[in-house]
């Protein structure tokens, strides 16, 4: 039904969730799902979590913001975790992924400006997502998405996802390319998994071309990926990395981080946040990784995503119209010949909430703390409704 205070760009929403906890939500019906989309990617640890539920409950006793006027404690000490775990300098704090990666775009511009390039450009991807402000608008790769937002900023260069070439193709053809910025799994494009050196020979690309090697992991970091970043599978390090999500397991919040001399860019009033970083999103964030590491999450989503990969590849190995089984940890996605967005209502009848992404692909990004028999449930779900619909559609 819809609701008319609220713009309309959401569509007609058919579910009202009212309740959540562990790897299941409630309608305003009473009726349960397991969650295998986790409000996409978000809540790793599941509904309510009692480390991150005891952390805000005790900061909104406490503090709940004050503006970056001030020191803030818990976003040093989230900083200094993140850049520990990750091998980065140092981190800027948003509020969502779009304004992590609209930082990591003005880097690359502030880098491009100090080099004297009139208009500095980074190469970017085909099938990319990268957020819904206008720069991250134009640097994904979605022509739907971004039809009636002209005029887009220029200085983004498209090249094929997975494709080197391309990319040294560019290289020769212009001298003002800055930064490369990509995902290292797709995810809105389909759960897009790359070659297992792409990101090995990105980062070599860059050191000889000394650009900077930008890597949105908005999606596939915070453990979902069996890794905490995704970059971490390949043994390199980013320049610039992005992540938000997962990070605060509900509460809105983003981070940049950068290492080298995309570190020292960003100087005193030439980047900002009102919100970003505030106390309350910090505590969760601190909350969702010493979490993911006392229960040991990480590797679960390894192990998990292992499972339901295999899981699905046996039970699907004879439906012709499944075109890929792909996934990185719980990051999985089913690809078809047709499309098929009447699966997600067609799980609901069955207590499951999925995804449809790109039209034709199944996306599954359930929590990280799912049990075996959860697991097991999802693949046994996913597949017999992709069995059937297929059968129906011939």
């Amino acid at each position: 039904m819809a609701i008319p205070a609220l713009m309309q760009n959401y569509g007609t929403r058919t579910l009202t969730l009212v309740r959540g906890e562990g790897n299941y939500v409630w309608d305003d019906a009473g009726r349960r799902y397991l969650d295998a989309i986790s409000g996409i990617a978000v809540c790793g640890l599941g509904h309510c979590h009692p480390a991150v539920t005891e952390a805000l409950q005790d900061q909104a006793h406490t503090l709940l913001h004050v503006s970056n006027l001030y020191n803030i404690p818990a976003q040093e000490q989230l900083a200094e975790k993140l850049v520990t775990l990750s091998d980065m300098d140092n981190v800027f704090f948003s509020n969502s992924g779009a304004e992590a990666n609209e930082a990591a775009i003005k880097l690359a511009r502030r880098l491009g400006n100090e080099r004297g390039l009139a208009v500095p450009r980074i190469v970017v991807m085909e099938g990319a997502f990268h957020g819904r402000t206008l720069a991250t608008l134009t640097a994904t790769g979605n022509e739907k998405i971004q039809q009636g937002f002209a005029p887009l900023p220029e200085g983004f260069l498209r090249v094929p996802f997975d494709d080197v070439a391309a990319i040294e193709k560019l290289a020769a053809q212009h001298n003002d390319i800055v930064a490369v910025l990509v995902e290292p799994v797709q995810g809105e494009g389909g759960i897009r998994v790359p070659a297992p050196d792409y990101l090995n020979k990105l980062r070599d690309l860059c050191d000889r071309q000394d650009w900077l090697l930008m890597l949105d992991e908005i999606q596939s970091a915070n453990g979902r990926s069996g890794k905490l970043f995704a970059y971490q599978h390949n043994g390199i390090l980013p320049d610039v990395v992005t992540t938000a999500k997962g990070l605060g397991n509900g509460v809105p919040i983003g981070a940049c981080l950068a290492r080298g001399k995309a570190a020292q860019l960003f100087t005193a009033g030439s980047h900002g946040s009102t919100f970003g970083g505030n106390p309350l999103a910090c505590r969760a964030g601190l909350a969702v990784l010493d979490t993911l590491e006392k229960e040991w999450l990480i590797e679960r989503a390894a192990k998990l995503g292992e499972q339901l990969l295999q899981q699905l590849r046996e039970q699907l190995a004879d439906c012709a119209a499944v075109r890929e089984i792909r996934g990185l940890g719980l990051l999985i996605g089913i690809e078809l010949d047709r499309p098929c967005a009447e699966l997600v209502e067609q799980a609901r009848t069955r207590d499951l909430l999925i995804n449809v992404t790109a039209g034709n692909v199944v996306r599954l990004l359930p929590p990280l703390t799912l049990s075996d028999d959860e697991c097991r449930q999802i693949g046994a779900t996913v597949s017999t409704l992709i069995e059937n619909f297929t059968r129906q559609a011939a």
